[in-house]
């Protein structure tokens, strides 16, 4: 994984992480009383977004959310919008968090493949570590185990990738896709993609590991 920037660009508010509105200071401070060490804090912000915000296409709910706060309010959201959240109460929290992107199969048989989002953490003991709040089900059971890394999906394809780039905002076609559609099957329909072959015109770069 590589992370370009200061640490400062991945505690920023902005429009999408909007971590300073009231609602995510609260839920953060929440998270965070009665732990200590910050790796429980972590995984407590990580384990509050991965259970309690439900996916949006895995229950099939409207509306379509992208900014943190949204996804705090209507409490769902696909992948890039639980990441946009919980980088939210990271940051709230004191903790460097940015995004990272998977190129997988839609449906695990091949093309056609979209982009997933997930989160890296700077812990104190650890660095920059990948954690994934997707939401659990059967076949997926994402973890916090620092240093070891469980993530929700692995790749299967060669055309899948793991982006190890961390950026400190969310990908421009990620925000797009979550701005312009509004129902969470038109989504489905309309799911961001980049190609590794156009990986690095979005400053990204390539690492593929298969099973």
């Amino acid at each position: 994984m590589t992370a370009s920037l200061t640490q400062d660009a991945y505690l920023q508010t902005t429009d999408i992480i909007d971590w300073q509105h009231p609602a995510i200071l609260d839920l953060a401070k929440h998270l965070a009383t009665g732990y200590e060490t910050p790796n429980d804090i972590a995984k407590r912000c990580f384990q509050w977004v991965r259970d309690q915000i439900r996916h949006s296409c895995d229950y099939q709910l409207n509306p379509v959310t992208c900014r943190a706060s949204d996804v705090l309010h209507h409490g769902t959201g696909y992948c890039y919008a639980k990441s946009h959240l919980l980088a939210a109460l990271l940051r709230a929290n004191g903790f460097p968090a940015g995004f990272c992107y998977q190129r997988l199969s839609i449906d695990e048989h091949g093309a056609p493949y979209c982009l997933h989002g997930l989160n890296a953490v700077y812990l104190p003991e650890t660095g920059w570590y990948r954690i994934d709040a997707r939401g659990n089900r059967d076949g997926i059971n994402a973890q916090f185990k620092p240093p070891q890394e469980q993530l929700a999906f692995t790749l299967q394809f060669a055309e899948e990738t793991s982006f190890p780039h961390i950026l400190s905002e969310p990908l421009e076609v990620v925000v797009e896709a979550l701005t312009t559609q509004d129902t969470w099957d038109s989504l489905l329909k309309n799911l961001p993609d980049i190609s590794p072959e156009d990986a690095s015109n979005y400053g990204l770069m390539i690492a593929a590991s298969h099973r």
